[in-house]
């Protein structure tokens, strides 16, 4: 299995990761993504200790847009500070970046402004990047198509569209991270979309410590659970898990391209 999307280097699991990371191991998660932000030396200190329990996940740096408010003097910052947390850390993607209008901690033009440097420091990297969008649909396709000059490719993650704005990310070139929500009862446009998404473009994710599947929801959320996640797309795509667990692997893979090996010494 994979976990496209996890924050293992939150202080959420800092009293127990060896037991997280173990529970993942034998759970069968073969494959998993650390998202990390950009310049916070807390996350960057313990993605070493995870790197250590857990050789050979993948890292991904990027300003978050709730964070987009401390480079509002200069959105160019943004991209300073990302290049450098790339080289530091060996990222394999840049993100989670995009937009959030739903809580807007930061003004919606500086998000803009940050997204978009990060945007085209990905694309002049050659490097996949992970979109976070929430309430700002159409101003991220925009941003997409402007700034990524139609050869930036990634993954929306934690996808919560429906099935027309799948479309649009698939047109683009994107993959689609499903997690937990696909679970929850009420969730019918997920449903529709995991049924719907070509099998080549599809990712799951738990995005861990947040939204964990049903049966644990309202739990801490972690990679180990991703399995549920797994069970019930391939239940709605009318395929076994493990032939699904199999495509998925391949799938990330392919987006991410080899293992960065990282030594800070």
């Amino acid at each position: 299995m994979i976990d496209s999307h996890c924050h293992l280097a939150d202080e959420k699991f800092a009293a127990d990761l060896s037991e997280v990371v173990g529970r993942a191991v034998a759970a069968g998660v073969v494959r998993a993504m650390v998202i990390l932000s950009a310049g916070d030396a807390g996350e960057s200190a313990a993605a070493v200790r995870v790197r250590a329990l857990w050789p050979g996940i993948r890292v991904s740096v990027g300003v978050h847009p709730h964070n987009a408010g401390a480079f509002a003097v200069g959105p160019g910052q943004a991209a300073a500070a990302l290049a450098k947390a790339v080289e530091d850390e060996g990222a394999s993607a840049v993100g989670e970046i995009g937009l959030d209008y739903h809580y807007d901690f930061a003004p919606r033009d500086v998000q803009q402004a940050v997204f978009a440097a990060q945007i085209a420091e990905a694309r002049v990297r050659r490097l996949p990047i992970v979109i976070h969008t929430r309430e700002a649909t159409d101003d991220t396709f925009d941003l997409l198509r402007t700034h990524g000059r139609g050869d930036v490719r990634g993954v929306f993650h934690c996808f919560t569209g429906d099935v027309a704005m799948a479309g649009r990310a698939l047109d683009l070139g994107f993959h689609i991270s499903l997690g937990g929500i696909v679970t929850f009862p009420r969730s019918s446009e997920m449903r529709d979309v995991a049924a719907y998404v070509p099998a080549d473009r599809l990712l799951i994710e738990t995005d861990a410590p947040y939204l964990a599947p049903v049966p644990y929801r309202g739990k801490r959320n972690e990679p180990s659970f991703v399995a549920k996640v797994l069970e019930q797309v391939a239940a709605l795509r009318g395929v076994a898990p493990e032939a699904l667990a199999a495509q998925l692997v391949a799938n990330f893979d392919l987006l991410l391209g080899p293992t960065v090996s990282h030594d800070k010494a």
